[in-house]
């Protein structure tokens, strides 16, 4: 069974940095590939980043590209997002995902986490 953790979510100011953890079990990180995705109120889960678990190859939305970072802690079994220079529309719930297969659109992924909450705010 594929099991999925977020943590690291929180209160930020505009232009600081977080970082994101998605834990999990060695051997969904061999054979998964992970992604991030985050939905604000109203809007549609929206994919952020995917990392390959063959060679770790990450592939990053067009519009997330420079201010994201995609990771893997094979020593920690996590996958890590780091987010730099947030801004208040990087406010939303960001989850972590796995499939088989590595997409880019959540549809494409059949394992989720809880999500945790990023708020950007003076």
């Amino acid at each position: 069974q594929v099991q999925l953790v977020e943590s690291g979510g929180g209160l930020v100011q505009p232009g600081g940095s977080l970082r994101l953890s998605c834990a999990t079990s060695r051997f969904t990180l061999e054979h998964y590939a992970i992604a991030w995705f985050r939905q604000a109120p109203g809007k549609e889960r929206e994919g952020i980043a995917s990392i390959s678990s063959i060679d770790g190859f990450a592939y990053y939305a067009d519009s997330m590209k420079g201010r994201f970072t995609i990771s893997r802690d094979i020593a920690n079994n996590t996958v890590d997002l780091q987010m730099n220079n947030l801004k208040p529309e990087d406010t939303a719930v960001y989850y972590c995902a796995a499939d088989r297969y590595m997409g880019s659109t959540a549809p494409e992924y059949d394992y989720w986490g809880q999500g945790t909450q990023v708020t950007v705010s003076s």
